[in-house]
């Protein structure tokens, strides 16, 4: 078998119907050795010779999809000044779009002997190691379009591959817990009659799990451990790990869009699975250890950590920006995705230390053709100093608005002086966003998230409780702003059931009809509980997976969660491009586009606002003052509605607002009367009781 010189670029390894080219990235190496395996295992290498510009190069004839493979890298092993290299390691190709099985963790591994960590380990890690797989690039599209929902018509529902359906009885069970199970028809539809404009995946790059959670008998459940950036995780496929995965990733995508739906990616391009110092070489570490890792620059024996998982890539080295950039065209281009939540973003903006709002990534991605036209969410903080960046993203992104979660679970616990900043979180959050240039969907509104507590939990938990991740409950969250209704945990009281079963609703409906994009976790809508455990990410079973057993039970909750969704995909009053303006609207006899009143029906003052223990107030939305305009370019107009909230402990008598806002009103959601649809006329200025901790929405009626 021959070798030809290939060519280095595309990185990676690219099958052309022949052959397949090869190309590793290495500024350090000596020499680059290409690994091929056969079925049993034997292993096969090839020195590449050819080299441009760092890049190392080959092509194979007749060596196509499902080869698998891997590089060993010749080069200095120097860890004092950053470099690790060790040609006794099999290594990952970085741009390998498949991945086939999983690391032992045998302690050839890892780059030091374990009885002395300053000793060099020779030992020979490709028995132990998972491998990199040539993929099959030709897929049968059809006619599959991206459904290009707006932002602000957009309701993203945040899923786990496997936690959603590995329990789903309508799935058939050898495809439950994957991405033929996520595209089943049933999952669809479920998803479908829930209003879902967009299924946003917790990780599916390849990740690895974590050594000590095996020997705990957990698992890396929530895949924040990337090791691949271009393959799906193969673990999530139903037909095997040999480069079917990207098939079964493909044909997911294609029924999510024939549905409607856009699939968005939880990306993590923050850190790897290598870890710190004493962590495995399993592909960039022995590759080019300095070139793709922050390291400490009096001892570089040690990584820069800003994600607290023990190291955090190098984005102003241009052959990590350029693998980052490459990933990403290849989701949007080759797998067909519609956008992309960037998890712990802040690392990625910071560029010496400090984090940088125009950094050299958030420059590429403004200029891409390709990336610039997806959907950008950032998860906009990390762990390291001044890492708490929401509200500071550059225009084209949206952000995960964490003041909005904050406000609103305060607001509906009860707590003091919090009405102020609930209507600004209530509207879009201007504040954050209007002064960058942003819009109201630049706010990703969220109660609940994977991280942290469920709705259900929400409502029924004061603490956490993580005793099952092998912690001691010091992990997760302490401060939850969440609240018992009286009882922690599961309770026989049909009180307190019916109180949380009230709360949710009303977190759903504020949620739902809140200015900017709702983001709703999975299994919120049928009740989902982790039992008090607010970080199950290692927790791979029945606390974290959607238990669907409870659909039936939680029919209401699921049904009141849909009507509200309709509610909001109907009234574009509730889904704005743009911020209300607090002014008179022409030809709307001088109504203003938003009003706030007090319970007793007067506007809002100052010292309204300003009082520290007002817990109620009403709004009204003005459905003709809505400043946007259809793909006809016809000025878009709806009816009007008035939200009457009340937080407090107890009833509280409202009186509607005069005729000039409506001469009468009907009932159409009541959360402390889930079942009330379109009842109850109302005349301007009369006397309606809103129940203790409830949300009455009406609508003008004629």
């Amino acid at each position: 078998m021959q070798i030809w010189p290939g060519t280095p670029y595309p990185l990676g390894a690219t099958y052309d119907g022949i052959g397949t080219n090869f190309a590793l990235f290495s500024e350090v190496a000596d020499r680059v050795e290409l690994c091929l395996f056969d079925p049993a295992g034997g292993e096969t290498r090839f020195e590449l010779t050819e080299v441009d510009a760092f890049v190392w190069h080959g092509y194979l004839r007749n060596f196509g999809p499902g080869q698998r493979y891997g590089f060993r890298v010749h080069g200095p092993h120097d860890p004092a000044h950053g470099h690790r290299c060790n040609p006794a390691k099999l290594l990952l190709d970085p741009y390998a779009k498949a991945v086939e099985g999983e690391v032992d963790w045998d302690e050839s591994l890892f780059g030091y002997k374990f009885d002395s960590p300053d000793d060099r380990n020779d030992l020979d890690s490709g028995p132990h190691m998972m491998k990199s797989v040539v993929i099959n690039p030709f897929f049968d599209w059809q006619n599959d379009r991206n459904p290009h929902t707006p932002y602000n018509e957009s309701v993203i529902y945040e899923a786990h591959v496997k936690g959603l359906t590995i329990n789903h009885p309508r799935i058939p069970a050898e495809i439950r817990g994957t991405y033929a199970g996520l595209a089943h028809p049933a999952m669809i539809n479920h998803l479908r009659e829930l209003g879902v404009t967009a299924v946003e995946l917790m990780p599916v790059h390849q990740f690895v799990q974590d050594h000590h959670l095996i020997n705990n008998g957990l698992a890396n459940y929530w895949g924040y451990n990337t090791i691949g950036f271009l393959a799906p995780h193969s673990a999530y496929c139903s037909t095997g790990q040999n480069g079917q995965q990207v098939q079964e990733f493909k044909a997911m995508v294609k029924s999510l869009h024939a549905a409607g739906m856009e699939v968005i990616l939880d990306v993590v391009y923050n850190h790897t699975a290598e870890g710190n110092h004493q962590g495995p070489m399993l592909s960039f570490r022995g590759i080019d250890n300095a070139a793709y890792y922050r390291l400490v620059e009096d001892d570089q024996r040690y990584y820069v950590d800003y994600t607290g998982t023990g190291n955090s890539l190098h984005v102003r080295q241009p052959h990590v920006l350029q693998l980052i950039m490459d990933s990403l065209r290849y989701w949007v281009t080759d797998m067909h995705v519609d956008g992309f939540r960037f998890d712990l973003a802040s690392t990625l903006a910071r560029e010496f230390y400090d984090v940088e709002r125009l950094s050299a990534f958030f420059d590429l991605v403004q200029q891409d053709p390709v990336v610039s036209q997806v959907k950008l969410i950032a998860e906009p903080w990390d762990v390291g100093e001044g890492g708490y960046q929401v509200g500071n993203f550059p225009p084209l992104w949206t952000e995960w608005n964490s003041k909005y979660r904050d406000t609103v679970r305060d607001f509906w616990r009860g707590e003091n002086a919090t009405l102020a900043e609930f209507a600004s979180r209530l509207t879009g959050s201007s504040d954050l966003y209007e002064l960058s240039g942003r819009r109201p969907f630049a706010s990703i509104n969220f109660v609940t998230a994977h991280d942290g507590f469920t709705l259900n939990d929400l409502v029924s938990y004061n603490d956490k409780h993580n005793e099952a991740n092998g912690e001691g409950s010091t992990d997760g969250e302490s401060h939850n702003r969440s609240w018992n209704c009286g009882v922690e945990g599961p309770t026989d009281d049909l009180g307190v059931v019916a109180l949380r079963e009230q709360q949710k609703r009303n977190f759903i409906t504020t949620l739902l009809l809140s200015q900017g994009v709702p983001m709703i976790v999975h299994g919120d809508e049928i009740g989902r509980t982790q039992h008090g455990n607010n970080n199950a990410y290692c927790q791979d079973n029945e606390v974290a997976w959607v238990d669907w057993a409870a659909e039936r039970e939680n029919w209401t909750m699921l049904e009141f969660t849909a009507t509200v969704a309709k509610l909001r995909r109907e009234h574009p009053v509730f889904r704005r491009r743009r911020y209300f303006v607090g002014q008179p609207v022409r030809g709307h006899g001088g109504v203003d586009d938003i009003a706030w009143f007090t319970p007793n029906g007067t506007p809002m003052s100052d010292e309204d606002w300003e009082s520290g223990f007002a817990k109620s107030v009403g709004v009204f939305l003005n459905g003709e003052g809505i400043p946007d305009r259809d793909a006809r370019g016809e000025r878009v107009v709806d009816e009007s509605f008035l939200l009457l909230f009340n937080a407090h402990f107890g009833c509280m008598p409202f009186t509607l607002p005069g005729e000039a806002f409506g001469q009468s009103w009907q009932i159409m959601l009541d959360t402390a009367a889930p079942l009330v649809r379109g009842e109850r006329g109302l005349k301007a200025g009369s006397g309606i009781d809103v129940e203790a901790r409830s949300l009455l929405v009406l609508r003008q009626s004629y």
